[in-house]
């Protein structure tokens, strides 16, 4: 049997799902208990929503979104210019043999999400041709069932 090479793998492992769920909890409580002194963010409500670890475990890409969208190119280029900081902080929090460096980026899954309400809102069901209760006959059902089995040898 031929070994997967490491372009074929399908998705990240366990391992990188765990450390990025721990990474997560982690960078949210930092920013909720604001830990690290960042005065341009004080107040400013972040949510932290994936945390993506690559392979090696050297680097982490921070998806988050700041409360209703505002000043999102001003709080992610705060957030990159604390990422230092943030990963100190974090590094007191979950214990890892090497920290990986931090790379914030805008979510944009909630935008999408909405998008996609949005459209679906728009569909219009297909009419659906069903006769009333009154109509049917209890045997119409076990009729056509059997109809639909019968064979002929």
């Amino acid at each position: 049997m031929a070994r997967k090479r490491p372009s074929q793998k399908s998705g990240p492992s366990q391992r990188q799902l765990r450390v990025g769920e721990e990474l997560r909890h982690a960078l949210s409580s930092v920013l909720l208990r604001e830990a690290c002194f960042m005065p341009e963010l004080t107040g400013l409500s972040i949510t932290v929503s994936e945390v993506s670890i690559s392979p090696d475990m050297s680097s982490a890409r921070v998806y988050v979104m700041p409360l209703a969208g505002r000043d999102q190119d001003e709080v992610l280029s705060l957030l990159n210019e604390y990422a230092p900081a943030l990963s100190k902080e974090v590094a007191r929090i979950v214990y890892l043999k090497r920290m990986p460096r931090l790379k914030f980026k805008l979510d944009e899954s909630f935008d999408e999400a909405d998008k996609m309400g949005r459209l679906f809102q728009k569909l219009q069901p297909a009419p659906v041709d069903i006769e009333p209760e009154a109509e049917r006959q209890p045997g119409d059902v076990l009729e056509q069932v059997s109809s639909e089995n019968d064979t002929t040898i």
